[in-house]
């Protein structure tokens, strides 16, 4: 955490140090980069992989995701906590609600408007669209704080206004307006894409459950997820997510043992007849897009 900190505001000294230059664009990019190790760390931080206490845990949350990065730390957590209780099932993990992307068959057919034409063809959307994903989750994080039931409302909102009022104040003083623009497009664009494609190898192209489905906790949790081979660079890259499996069985296990539990679980699995999936990197992103092809198939008759 004080790698990563010591390396965000390196960042911002490095941008202040360049100036009105055309290489702000790479400094752009490698904030994306920075940004996201962030929000790996938010996500641990999240799980109560860190201290052992809840208010520690809270309070650099809130430091990092809402005054770091822009993402209100509150509502992603309760979210990501949802998709926990219950992966890739349609009535409950929100991140398999149906919005511009679906997930299943079933939800392709009943699409309708925008995402109806983006469902045809989505595997080819997919990428494109992840360069949107950083703006729709930090509007995401103000409109939740619109909800009286909100806990923290008042710190919440303060901390994102002063990120948003830092961020743009920074970007258009130091530099023009066509080159803070640009600036703007490539490090939220990299940002969203960065996180998507960290996040796609995970869950996406496993089964989709529905209320049909009746298992217990640990089928429910690896049937659904898939493992990427690790190696320092997909441990250091997906923030160690890459253990999905073994993220799922212990959210609580902090993230650098992830890699030790590995293979107990798969060993475990093989005993018990549990279909455990590893594949490689690539070949994760391929088992996704091929997922959402077949999902828009019923479109495209």
């Amino acid at each position: 955490m004080s790698i990563a900190a010591i390396v965000y505001l390196g960042c911002w000294a490095l941008f202040a140090w360049v100036g009105d230059s055309w290489l702000q664009l790479l400094v752009a990019a490698l904030m994306a980069v920075v940004f996201t190790q962030l929000g790996f760390l938010a996500h641990d931080l999240g799980h109560r992989q860190v201290f052992r206490t809840r208010s520690p845990s809270d309070i650099a949350g809130l430091i990092i995701g809402n005054l770091g990065v822009g993402l209100g730390w509150g509502w992603w957590t309760t979210k990501h906590n949802r998709h926990h209780a219950n992966p890739n099932h349609e009535d409950h993990d929100p991140d398999v609600s149906p919005a511009v992307i679906v997930w299943s068959q079933d939800q392709a057919i009943k699409s309708a408007g925008l995402p109806r034409f983006i469902a045809k063809y989505q595997a080819y959307w997919f990428f494109p669209l992840l360069t949107l994903e950083a703006w729709h989750l930090h509007i995401a994080s103000f409109k939740a704080l619109l909800a009286p039931t909100t806990k923290r409302r008042g710190v919440e909102l303060t901390l994102l206004v002063v990120h948003f009022a830092l961020y743009f104040g920074l970007v258009f003083t130091m530099l023009p307006v066509g080159k803070a623009l640009l600036f703007l497009v490539i490090h939220q664009g990299l940002f969203g894409l960065y996180l998507g494609c960290t996040f796609a190898p995970n869950h996406k192209g496993m089964p989709v459950l529905t209320k049909e489905d009746k298992l217990d906790f640990l089928r429910k949790q690896v049937l659904t997820s898939r493992n990427v081979r690790g190696n320092l660079f997909t441990d250091v890259a997906l923030g160690q997510l890459n253990y999905q499996i073994e993220h799922h069985l212990f959210p609580n296990m902090p993230a650098p043992n992830l890699r030790k539990a590995q293979p107990i679980v798969e060993r475990y699995c093989a005993e018990i007849g549990v279909d455990y999936l590893q594949t490689g990197l690539v070949e994760s992103y391929g088992q996704a897009l091929s997922h959402l092809h077949d999902v828009g198939a019923p479109l495209r008759r």
